[in-house]
């Protein structure tokens, strides 16, 4: 901690209990300041310390309540008074912040007895002293003032003018102290928004006169913008300057501060008068024919100009005047009118015009929304003729495009964005398509056609307006169609642009329009081509309708389904014959078929490789004769101006289309290719050279294009030249190589950036171009800027080709206000539109300002620096070095010196360059990254960037410093170790500020991007530097100082962890300092802080410590303290990114330290921010939501209180721009608690589906609705607007309220979906959790009202939303019977519902994506069983029998689903998949639904070769990845579809990909169902089948051979399993389809082909490993089928030798193994534990894998069995000894076993041979060894695998006697180990049960013998033993036995009664002597056994 730390102040917090009653206000030793300490500091330290004593001073009064605060305010009002009075230390910014909100609090939480006297001591302190040095107190003592007016102003009204007037004295003595000036007139404004209207006139104006004063004439800028706030408060809270003379009077003031430099100033002024115009606006005005006109003074009582005033009287009782006010009252459209008057002034400024556009946004916001959009229409109007119709506008290009980008903020931004909802955009989109577009050309006399600026501006609001409303747009699509056609043949070149992009926009909206829009405009084309001779404008026109063209066929790859390769292939064919006949026509005339041409291939070009690459020879020919290699220069000197125009506008068009190519078809790019354009750029560069450098007198009429001179032509021929070598060279397959001869086209892009004598001089340029009225090139506003680059735009740096948007630190933070971009327009001389570059409309067609093509001339330089950046790295040191050279030449030129405008240009152009090229060097963009490691080269550029870093211009510096960081990471450690010493000595001798900050931030950019490991080493260096620089007085070095510091923090991570104490206390200091905020006293200081604070980059240096220190925040308390005081100011401050930035450290805060950050208020704080203006506050606050959402939703939901859940979907529904954060938030939370709340989770939806967007959401209640839906049904029209008792859906809006945007409908339905999934899901997985599925069961209804409401929508996307919806429900709950009747199903009462919502879907108007889920729908209904009789399936049914019924290839009508017709060939597919799969799910359905044969049957001859050609189709399109080899034109017999197959092949996949599953399981289960029909349907003997009923002999043999899809099939689901290309849930799904098609019916002997089976096992062996037991335990099932039908498994065995194909029985033996091993990893190595438990599914796996062993050891070769033996027996043995198995394993895998045994025992070949007989021996020992472990119980499943290993000696013992020998001695160890188990507490029964069985069984050899004279004796010993001692299992053993001998006696020696008389002889008094020593309690079962060997034929031999 650094040692201004150790002496902070602490408050002491226990400040009250809970019965504090007494009134006497405690000991002031608590919060009283030690002023005695506090001046015993060091004077650096002192300031610390009074911050941190007055911020917990602020937290101790925050944290007081209202009986606490009134017991103690006045002594705490005293201590306010002490600091405030401070002599030294000063009150600060901060401090006097403080103390104003603890005025504020005190007294609007406490009662106000001490107001008066404070506000009197306040203004003493106010008036007191003439000293500047006291002004810090005057101005703490004047910022408490106003927050005690804020506070309790209106308790001290009588008070109010002593305060404003001893405020005003105050301003004249402030003049030096520009903080002070602004805040004074804050404290003014607070003071008058307190009073209201009780101010008395006379104090009212005289704060008037001097805020009107100081707006229009103060310099600083933040006192400008406070005065402004002062007067618009007047303006809101007085009626004092409503008269016209004081509207008159505001707007001259404002007018002046409109000039302002510093945009908030401006912004504030536009505020101000934007208020006052509301303030003026009366519905009931008259409109004036012109503005209003002062008066002239005539006496007291003269009337106001403007007619019909009401006469407002004053207030009663005011102190104000008695005489009338006269008030000013005006229409909108006068008012909107006043605003125009000052746009179109030629005097006005461009800031001023940005200043003006701001307040038309403020006005229009605040106006009632209602107002604006019923006036929308006028609103417009006003606009387009007043703004861009006027001719001071008209005449100055970049005012023009400025107006126009402006106009389109306006109408698009704020109103269509903001103001406007759903309906009100749909309204204003039909009145700009009725009221303008539709006007032209000019329809009725007395409505005027509108000018060219109206067309483009309206064509500019519809095309955002229809962007945002997207689907929404659709009912306006015809009259939107026919005014967009009939404005493209606009005679002017711009409208057509404009109207093409426009029609782009609708078709992408409403794409069921593309292929009308394309059709005619294809047919409007060609018409108008043959009209080209008439001279009736049809050049112009034909332009206007291929731009249209092309831009509606850039939207075929963006929307496939409704593309048509018809017109693609024609529009080609046309612009081919175009080409090939232009040569024939007039020059002009071919210049047009030329043009119209080139942009036809042009918009093709966007359809993508796969149409364009069988047509790259055909492309690269027509480029060769478009760009051929140029004659000499004296035959083009022979050529006419026409002529030469005419060859270089061809060249132009031409390299248009090129471009097209390049950009959208990168992967046709090959060496080749880009060779063959390269010459023919070549070609044209030459071309450009050949031209005459000047043309004298060039007749307009002989121009092929009449606004466009030769040079006009050669500039944007060279700008496409330029463009397409970037685009080569950025993406072509180069690797360093000089192919395309780089070294001359840097040299070239040099001159075109750099050179001094390129930029054309005209009058004007060069009058702005003379020293004497230069002023900053950023604003000569000519948009030329002398021929500056556009890439640099304020802070915004354009991108290079390929470059990551992620490289600029800068990120979000320099964002700012919503509407920043307005001003930001005003930071380049640059201005772009979409007719600068036409091919703009169909590569990007994105609307954003900043991607809009900039003018051909700049163009060029933007083109020639990129071009530079992406050569320079690649080229030889030599090469580079020679090119710096030039670069420091001519930047030194003399001509430079002289010029400048042109100068700056040239400085900014190469600083980009240089960047650029950096960029490249670093890898940052897509280029080859090359190598710029020579010392001569990194001197030079080190050289040019000290140089740029030093500059004025902060942009150039930023260039500068960027570079150099680049620089330095490109260059190594020596070079950065120099380069680092080097600056700070720099540093230390410079004394400039401009060079001190450039090179303070070159630090920063070094260590960032030389990297944290790297930069290590200069850490301490740089770290102390900028430290020493954040103390630096002037503005721009200590913000660029502090900005780097936070770089450095970022960027070093842990290593900055010891300077974090130090830094902390220094930003703390310079948060603090006046001198680093904008109230500063110098004017200079405070307007450079306003525009570029230094506060925000303290917060981010903050951030980035708090992202240093991380978890260890934990242990630094006093650090972590600190920052929390920092962050608290954060929240509080005004500045939009002060506030992002607190935001961020408060998220990063409990991140790392959740237990310090008290939860509640930050999730308090962020649902705060969630309700900001600001979009920039709002996100980061959802993004903050969305972390602690993620970590726990119902805490987070709880803490926010009641409402936050309405105001979650409001920021979705109110910010669109956030929906990639906010959806994100929403399904984490549904994630979080669908299972725990899901009745609300139904709730919650069914309220966002039908709330109103204005309002609050209320509690859901019944309400008739304003006017039934029009429905076929009567039941349906019941459920539609019928009430229910419970869950009903809530009121619907009235027509004058809004329902929440569609988008915003959409997902919540996803989310309900989502919701269903879940629920669903849980069921499957846990059936005895019953809670949510019960939830959902009770409220379906209302889920089908939703999705009912929703399919029956206006919108295409709700309707799929709800259809979808629907078919989860009929799937969820389709066999559910209903609770309260049992005997019916739960939805068959929504029957007809279901049917009608799926009526609209298969009307003409519907589209292919609603149809396709439609028909998904119909099969679910029919498969679910809620109808079971065909016939009263309807039209449901009926529709899917239709629709397969289209799908048949012999009919030669098109495909129809209902009513829709008319489909593309993609919509066909998509559908015809739709409607197999439904048809397939009723087959799947078939086996579980016995009424389905009957819907079935008739048609399963149809449906089986439709599924089959499906799935060949699908494995043609996947396994096919270059389907399309065409190289020449169509052929007679070849369809577009064939040609073209590859440009719709990855759409077709998807359907297929969705579907092939389903039609692969039918197929499947009709195999399995009925094989023989399958066979006949492929071999088309169905018809035999069926007309004879009996089964055709076929000389096919199925067994042997493969059916004939059998390799379609297979070859569909092995790729499906090895790509993963399928959902992983359906891997289960897609197993056992395999497993049905490699049944021998349908493989045949094909699978065991080496290739096929080699690539299956190789799937096998993965599925084994990452799959989960049920997908194993289906791959065992396919292990074994195959094993058991292998062709060796038939084959009879006559030798010993090995078959060839008996590795692959190995291999499926070995997948049998590694499944179980998988399971029991013990089985592969003993050390390798298994899971604790198995669950039932492991159980099963492993039962059914050591069956499936068993079962395959059969077929195996005798010569192997043994060795597979062996295995079986080591894998039960491990089964046997693994605990985990013990519970369910062992007892279902013994059977198995014994079987096992018996067969191998009785196995003929095998039952003798010895290696059987030690494989036996070895397992008997291996038995005996899991017994002996078992028997010392060191598990809990001990005894369970003792009992079973005793239960397997005895399987072994009995079926296995005959492999061992009666002397063998482990069957004597078995034998003895089985009785010794007689005395096992826990065993004994079982092994009683053991010996008895072998005693029993009879004995087949002398093993058997054996065992039974070793038993007998020792039984009888057992028998005949004394009790004593033994339990009671010893006991029970004892009885068993018993029984077992008696019975072995019975039954052994019935027929011998010889021998039967000795075994009764031995038996009977062994039973005797037990029942001697046993006692009484076994003389029953003594008895009873006596009695067993006397019973039937053992009778006589007993007597």
């Amino acid at each position: 901690m650094s040692k201004s730390q150790e002496h902070l102040p602490k408050i002491n917090g226990t400040h009250k209990s809970s019965d504090c009653q007494t009134t006497q206000a405690p000991k002031a030793s608590k919060f009283e300041l030690d002023v005695n300490k506090l001046h015993s500091l060091p004077s650096e330290q002192q300031d610390l310390y009074l911050l941190t004593f007055v911020l917990g001073l602020e937290n101790y009064v925050c944290s007081l309540d209202h009986q606490d605060v009134c017991s103690q305010q006045v002594p705490i009002i005293k201590e306010l008074l002490q600091v405030i009075q401070l002599p030294s230390p000063v009150p600060t910014r901060v401090i006097r912040n403080s103390l104003g909100r603890c005025f504020n609090h005190i007294l609007s939480k406490g009662d106000r007895k001490p107001l008066y006297e404070s506000t009197n001591q306040l203004v003493a302190v106010i008036s007191a002293g003439k000293n500047e040095k006291e002004l810090h107190s005057r101005h703490a003592a004047v910022y408490c003032l106003g927050e005690i007016y804020k506070a309790a102003g209106d308790s001290a009204i009588t008070f109010a003018s002593v305060a404003c007037s001893t405020l005003l004295r105050l301003v004249k003595t402030a003049q030096n102290h520009a903080g002070l000036r602004a805040a004074i007139y804050r404290a003014l404004e607070k003071v008058v928004g307190s009073v209201q209207g009780s101010l008395d006139e006379s104090t009212a104006k005289d704060v008037w006169k001097s805020a009107r004063g100081t707006a229009s004439g103060d310099k600083a800028a933040l006192v400008q913008l406070n005065a402004c706030r002062c007067l618009e408060q007047l303006i809101k809270s007085t009626s004092y300057f409503d008269t016209a003379v004081e509207f008159e009077t505001l707007k001259t003031v404002i007018c002046k501060t409109f000039d302002s430099p510093i945009a908030h100033a401006r912004r504030a002024a536009a505020s101000c008068f934007a208020t006052r115009l509301v303030k003026a606006y009366s519905s009931s005005a008259p409109e004036q024919s012109s503005k209003p006109k002062k008066s002239k003074k005539s006496g007291k009582n003269q009337a106001s100009p403007i007619e019909d005033e009401d006469v407002v009287p004053s207030r009663p009782g005011s102190p104000a005047s008695k005489r009338a006010i006269v008030k000013l009252e005006l229409s909108l459209t006068d008012l909107l009118s006043q605003l125009a008057s000052l746009y179109v002034r030629s005097s006005t400024s461009n800031r001023a015009r940005a200043a003006i556009t701001h307040c038309y946004i403020k006005f229009l916001k605040t106006l009632d929304a209602g107002i604006v959009q019923a006036s929308y229409g006028k609103i417009a109007e006003h606009f387009f003729s007043e703004l861009l119709g006027s001719a001071s506008i008209l005449h100055d290009r970049y005012r023009l495009l400025l107006t126009r980008k402006y106009v389109q903020k306006i109408l698009a931004g704020c109103l269509g964005s903001e103001i406007l909802a759903e309906s009100g955009r749909l309204s204003a989109a039909k009145t700009l398509i009725n009221n303008v577009l539709r006007n032209y050309p000019q329809v009725v006399k007395e409505i005027a056609e509108p000018s060219k600026q109206a067309l483009v501006g309206a064509l500019n609001a519809l095309a955002s307006l229809i962007e945002s409303l997207g689907s929404h747009f659709s009912s306006a699509g015809d009259i939107c169609q026919d005014a967009l056609i009939q404005v493209l043949q606009h005679p002017s070149y711009t409208v057509q642009i404009h109207a093409a992009y426009c029609l782009r926009a609708f078709v992408l909206a409403c794409p069921q329009q593309l292929i009308h829009c394309a059709s005619i405009c294809m047919n409007n084309t060609t018409r108008e081509l043959g009209h080209l001779s008439m001279g009736r404008h049809s050049h112009r026109r034909c332009v206007g309708f291929a731009n249209g063209l092309a831009a509606v066929l850039s939207v075929s790859p963006l929307q496939p389904l409704y593309g048509s390769l018809e017109i693609s292939s024609r529009a080609l064919s046309i612009a081919t014959d175009l080409l090939k006949n232009s040569g024939k026509a007039e020059l002009r005339a071919s210049s047009t078929q030329v043009q119209i041409a080139w942009i036809l291939i042009g918009g093709l070009m966007s359809l993508g490789p796969n149409f364009v690459k069988i047509h790259v020879s055909q492309l690269l020919l027509l480029w060769r004769n478009a760009l051929p290699k140029p004659l000499n220069k004296d035959n083009t000197a022979q050529r006419t101006l026409a002529e030469l125009s005419y060859l270089t506008h061809v060249r132009e068009c031409a390299l248009g289309s090129m471009l097209s190519f390049l950009q959208t078809n990168q992967r046709l790019v090959t060496l080749d290719v880009s060779i063959r354009i390269a010459s023919l750029l070549q070609n044209t560069l030459e071309y450009l050279e050949s031209l005459p450098t000047r043309v004298k007198d060039e007749d307009p009429m002989t121009r092929i294009i009449p606004s466009l001179q030769l040079s006009d032509l050669a500039v944007m021929v060279r700008r496409r030249v330029l463009q397409c070598y970037t685009q080569l060279i950025n993406f072509g397959p180069f690797a360093g190589t000089d192919t395309l001869g780089e070294s001359k086209l840097l040299s070239l892009a040099v001159t075109l950036f750099a050179d001094a004598t390129y930029a054309p001089s005209s009058l004007e340029s060069s009058i702005a171009n003379s020293m004497a009225s230069f002023e900053s090139i950023w604003e000569t506003a000519d948009n030329r800027g002398f021929e500056i680059t556009g890439s640099v735009h304020g802070k915004h740096i354009g991108l290079l080709p390929g470059e990551n948007s992620g490289s600029d630190h800068l990120r979000w933070r320099d964002k700012g206000s919503d509407h920043a971009e307005i001003d930001n327009m005003l930071k380049s001389p640059i201005c772009g539109a979409r007719e600068h570059d036409s091919i703009h409309v169909h590569t990007l067609g994105d609307s954003d300002t900043w991607l809009l093509p900039d003018p051909p001339a700049t163009e060029v330089t933007n083109s020639a620096i990129a071009l530079f950046a992406a050569v320079f790295p690649s080229q030889s040191p030599k090469i580079q070095e020679f090119a710096l050279e030039q670069l420091s030449t001519l930047l030194s030129a003399g001509s430079l010196q002289r010029a400048p405008g042109r100068k700056a240009a040239v400085v900014v152009n190469t600083a980009m360059a240089l960047l650029g090229a950096l960029k490249v060097a670093v890898g940052e963009t897509a280029a080859e990254s090359g190598d710029l490691k020579h010392p001569a080269v990194e001197k030079a550029l080190q050289t040019l960037l000290r140089g740029f870093m030093t500059d004025p211009d902060r942009h150039v510096r930023r260039l500068g410093y960027e570079a150099l960081g680049r620089l330095c990471n490109s260059s190594g450690n020596s070079f950065t170790s120099n380069e680092v010493n080097t600056l700070i000595d720099l540093i230390v001798s410079n004394r400039d500020p401009n060079a001190r900050a450039g090179y303070a931030m070159a630090l920063g950019s070094i260590h960032a991007k030389v990297g944290g490991m790297a930069a290590g080493l200069h850490l301490r260096k740089i770290h102390g530097v900028l430290m020493s620089l954040c103390s630096d007085p002037h503005p721009t070095v200590h913000r660029c100082a502090v900005e780097a510091l936070g770089q450095v923090a970022e960027s070093a991570g842990l290593a900055f962890s010891a300077y974090v104490s130090s830094t902390l206390g220094l930003l703390a200091q310079a948060w603090s300092f006046d001198t680093h905020n904008e109230e500063s006293a110098a004017v200079t200081t405070s307007n450079t802080e306003i525009e570029y604070p230094t506060p925000m980059a303290v917060a981010h240096a903050i951030d980035a410590m708090i992202n240093v220190v991380g978890p260890d925040l934990k242990d630094m308390s006093r650090v972590r303290e600190l920052m929390v005081s920092l962050m608290d100011q954060f929240e509080r401050d005004t500045s939009v990114a002060v506030q992002a930035e607190g935001l961020r450290c408060w998220e990063h805060m409990y991140l790392y330290d959740p237990g310090d950050v008290n939860l509640s208020d930050y999730v308090q704080h962020l649902r705060k921010d969630l309700n900001s203006t600001k979009e920039t506050i709002c996100a980061i606050a959802t993004d903050g939501l969305y972390n602690l959402v993620r970590r726990d939703a119902q805490v987070v939901f709880q803490l926010a209180g009641e409402g936050f859940e309405e105001q979650i979907w409001l920021t979705l529904n109110d910010h669109p721009g956030l929906e990639g954060i906010q959806t994100p938030l929403i399904e984490a939370w549904l994630g979080q608690t669908s299972l725990t709340e899901s009745d609300r989770w139904i709730n919650r939806i069914q309220q966002v589906l039908t709330r109103s967007a204005a309002t609050q959401i209320e509690t859901p209640q019944s309400a008739k609705p304003t006017a039934e839906p029009d429905l076929q049904d009567e039941e349906v029209a019941g459920f539609a607007t019928g009430e229910t008792k419970e869950h009903s859906m809530s009121a619907a809006p009235t027509p004058s309220q809004e329902l929440l945007r569609w988008q915003v409908r959409v997902f919540a339905l996803e989310c309900l979906s989502t919701l269903v999934t879940i629920i669903g899901t849980d069921l499957n997985l846990n059936s005895d959790s019953t809670t949510p599925g019960t939830i959902l069961q009770s409220r379906v209804g209302d889920v089908i009202r939703m999705a009912f409401h929703a399919s029956t929508s206006s919108v295409v996307e709700l309707r799929v939303s709800g259809l979808t919806l629907i078919n989860q429900i009929l799937t969820m709950f389709g066999s559910t019977p209903d609770p309260d009747f049992s005997e019916a199903l739960l939805l068959e009462q929504y029957q007809a519902q279901i049917s009608s919502a799926l009526t609209p879907a298969f009307n003409a108007d519907s589209s292919p994506e609603l149809a396709s889920a439609a028909v998904s729908v119909c099969a679910t209904f029919i498969a679910t069983g809620m109808v079971t009789d065909v016939e009263r399936m309807g039209r449901i049914l009926k529709l899917l029998v239709g629709a397969l019924d289209s799908l048949d290839t012999t009919c030669s009508t098109e495909m129809a689903v209902g009513d829709l017709r008319g489909m593309s060939s993609n919509a066909q597919t998509m559908v015809r998949m739709a409607v197999l799969s439904a048809w397939a799910e009723l087959q799947v359905a078939r086996a579980d639904q016995k009424y389905l044969d009957n819907v079935l049957k008739p048609h399963l001859s149809k449906l089986l070769p439709l599924w089959l050609a499906s799935l060949q189709e699908f494995a043609r399109l996947r396994f096919e990845p270059d389907i399309s080899n065409h190289t020449a034109a169509l052929g007679a017999n070849e369809s577009l579809e064939a040609v073209y197959a590859a440009l719709n092949r990855q759409t077709l996949l998807k359907f297929y990909q969705d579907s092939w599953l389903g039609l692969v399981n039918a197929i499947a289960s009709l195999i399995e169902k009925d094989p023989q029909f399958v066979f006949d349907a492929v071999y088309g003997r169905k018809d035999v089948t069926q007309a004879n009923g009996e089964t055709p002999k076929t000389n096919i043999n199925y067994r042997d051979e493969p059916v004939a899809f059998f390799f379609v099939l297979f070859g569909i689901v092995i790729e499906a399993i090895v790509s993963r290309s399928s959902n992983p849930n359906d891997t289960l799904k897609i197993l056992s389809a395999l497993k049905k098609i490699l049944s021998p019916a349908v493989a045949g002997n094909a699978i065991f082909q080496d290739a096929v089976f080699s690539e299956t096992i190789e799937s096998f062996d993965r599925l084994a490993l990452t799959e989960d037991l049920a997908a194993q335990n289906i791959l065992v099932d396919i292990a074994k089928t195959l094993c058991i039908t292998h062709p060796s498994a038939v084959e009879e065995d006559t030798s010993n030798d090995l078959s060839e194909d008996i590795e692959q029985l190995f291999e499926l033996a070995r997948i049998i193994v590694l499944v179980l091993t998988n399971t029991l990893p013990n089985i592969a190595d003993a050390k390798t534990p298994p899971k604790a438990q198995l669950t039932d599914d492991a159980v099963a796996l492993v039962r059914n894998g050591f069956e499936a062993l068993v079962e395959a050891s059969t077929i195996f070769p005798s010569i192997i069995k043994i060795d597979l033996y062996a295995s079986i027996l080591h894998i039960f043995a491990t089964i046997l000894a693994t605990p985990a198995c013990q519970a369910a394993a062992v007892p279902q895998t013994l059977p198995v076993f014994r079987r096992f045994i018996q067969r191998i025992t009785t196995d003929n070949d095998h039952a003798n041979s010895s290696s059987l007989r030690a494989q036996i021996r070895s397992f008997l020992h291996r038995l005996l060894a899991i017994l002996n472990v078992a028997q010392r119980r060191e598990h809990e499943s001990s005894l369970s695998c003792a009992k079973s290993t005793l239960l397997t000696i005895s399987v072994i013992l009995t079926a296995a006697s005959s492999t061992i020998d009666p002397d063998e001695p482990l069957l004597s160890a078995a034998l003895g180990a089985t009785l010794d188990c007689l005395h096992d507490l826990g065993l004994a029964k079982v092994a009683a049960n053991c010996l008895r069985s072998l005693l029993l069984t009879p004995p087949k050899n002398e093993t058997g013998e054996a065992v039974v004279r070793f038993l007998l004796p020792r039984l009888l010993v057992f028998m005949s033993k004394s009790p004593e001692g033994e339990g009671r299992d010893s006991e029970d053993a004892k009885g068993l036995v018993a029984q077992t001998l008696a019975s072995f006696v019975a039954t052994t020696y019935r027929d011998d009664a010889g021998r039967a008389a000795a075994a009764m002889a031995v038996v009977l008094p062994a039973l005797l002597r037990r029942a001697q020593v046993g006692g009484s309690g076994v003389f029953q079962d003594t008895a009873a056994r006596i009695l067993e060997l006397a019973q039937g034929g053992m009778l006589p031999v007993f007597r």
